[in-house]
């Protein structure tokens, strides 16, 4: 005999608010199952005669409320696959109500049928005590699985399941990265009901001997102070729209893609100037100057009618998902390198017909050295690259001889491209250790820099002018600027 699981909602407060429908319900049915006994209306039902089993202790033996949720929806379906039960919740089943969904999925699995029978969901008895419209936007979220990324602050926030303080403290540090620790917030209590409480707190005291239960819902307002929202993507978005828009900054209106080339250039570098410092700090306000850049170009192509940031975001976040099958797919690598012939093949494969040229994917803005390299290792995919180091010194060697040769003849010109062809075969040499030519040769300048700086404190702390210096002098202090790990 297979039964059935009627679904009751015990709606968000007293006897009196309950339907009659449900009510003669709870005093006919035998097999009654409560998901929790914490609620107004079980007390006075009890009063009544009321039997049932109550699930409040399987919170106990379970880690995560994912497992309690399982755990009672397979329960309650093992039940009804030989008889007829009804389980109740608290509000309205369909609202914040996880076990009621895994109940319709699990039934409809194995051919049980579950039924809905209403209730009061605790959202109206909310807006009504917190005295809020829910047309001007408004969000419920779970406290037990709340996203720091769900959270829209511009409208009300109500994040319901807040059962305990370990719960509660979990929703303030995820708050936490969104306002200030002082923002006010509303520890809504069986909202509707003869024991309705609203007490604000500041959010840095949520989870501080609080009252809090399976009635508990927390109201966060509306962020009215943009400032707070600052560190959103959003506000920043906007923030670059009102620079460019009809009312903004006369710089930022008539600035192009091209106009703008330089400075990402230049931001670019001065980024990885911070990076070889490991100035945490400047970082932060290199890579938002860079991001700055990223912004305006895309401002523009949205203000042109040719493509916004999110045709950027959604171009690069499916072209992440594509070509690491090995992390969203169902392809098995061994290695970095396996990762990288992969990457390289669905590359070749995107661009469809094949290029003119194996060099042609190489950006002709990049730096030499770092041109080289890709030529270079474009080249290596086909074979044209010595496997072992010793004829890259020879060749290293041969080119040495070659511009000394130009030297003696004194021929700018000639001396300029054997040189040339010295830092070419020098850059093969790296490619075969895996040194990046460009980072070794930055981080040289910066060695110097470094040294020549300290030389210059020396020179002024001696309070003689440089040329006053003689070659080995200077030299001296070059070696302390050494020893000290410059």
């Amino acid at each position: 005999m297979t039964g059935k699981v009627t679904v009751i909602g015990l709606g968000a407060g007293d006897l009196e608010q309950l339907p009659v429908g449900i009510y003669r319900l709870l005093q006919q049915e035998k097999h009654i199952y409560m998901r929790t006994k914490e609620h107004p209306v079980i007390k006075e039902l009890e009063s009544e005669g009321l039997t049932y089993v109550s699930y409040d202790d399987v919170y106990e033996s379970y880690d995560a409320f994912e497992e309690v949720y399982e755990h009672i929806s397979n329960d309650l379906i093992d039940k009804a696959s030989i008889e007829e039960v009804v389980y109740a919740v608290p509000g309205h089943p369909l609202v914040a109500e996880r076990t009621v969904q895994l109940l319709l999925q699990k039934g409809k699995e194995r051919g049980i049928p579950v039924k809905i029978k209403g209730g009061q969901s605790f959202l109206d008895p909310i807006f009504g005590a917190l005295k809020i419209d829910p047309i001007e936007g408004f969000q419920l979220l779970d406290g037990t699985d709340l996203k720091r990324s769900e959270i829209e602050l511009t409208g009300h926030v109500l994040i319901a399941q807040v059962y305990d303080q370990f719960v509660a403290s979990e929703v303030k540090l995820t708050l936490m990265e969104h306002v200030p620790d002082d923002y006010l917030v509303y520890i809504v209590t069986a909202a509707g009901s003869s024991e309705e409480k609203i007490q604000p707190v500041k959010l840095y005291e949520l989870d501080r001997e609080m009252s809090l239960n399976n009635l508990t819902t927390i109201y966060v307002p509306p962020v009215a102070d943009e400032t707070i929202l600052y560190h959103q993507f959003d506000s920043f978005r906007r923030i670059i729209a009102t620079l460019r828009g009809p009312n903004g900054c006369p710089w930022d209106q008539k600035q192009t893609h091209e106009s703008l080339k330089r400075y990402l250039l230049e931001e670019s570098y001065e980024l990885l100037d911070a990076i070889d410092r490991q100035d945490d700090d400047n970082m932060i306000e290199e890579l938002g100057d860079v991001l700055l850049q990223v912004l305006l170009h895309a401002q523009i192509g949205e203000d042109e009618g040719m493509f916004s940031i999110d045709d950027v975001i959604r171009s690069v976040s499916e072209k992440m998902v594509r070509r690491h099958p090995h992390v969203f797919g169902e392809v098995s690598v061994n290695d970095a390198d396996e990762v990288l012939k992969n990457w390289d093949e669905i590359k070749k494969e995107e661009k469809g017909e094949e290029p003119s040229s194996l060099l042609a994917s190489v950006p002709g803005a990049m730096p030499s050295l770092m041109k080289a390299h890709g030529y270079q290792k474009q080249a290596a995919k086909v074979g044209f690259d010595w496997s072992e180091v010793e004829p890259m010194w020879e060749k290293v060697q041969e080119e040495l001889a070659e511009f000394q040769e130009e030297v003696q003849h004194a021929d700018k010109e000639k001396m300029s491209d054997e040189f040339g062809d010295i830092l070419f075969a020098l850059v093969n040499i790296a490619r075969f250790y895996k040194i990046d030519s460009e980072a070794a040769l930055a981080k040289t300048n910066t060695k110097f820099l470094n040294r020549f700086q300290y030389i210059e404190e020396k020179v002024r702390a001696s309070e003689k002018p440089f040329e006053s210096f003689s070659l080995e002098e200077l030299d001296e202090f070059w070696e302390d600027a050494k020893k000290t790990g410059l």
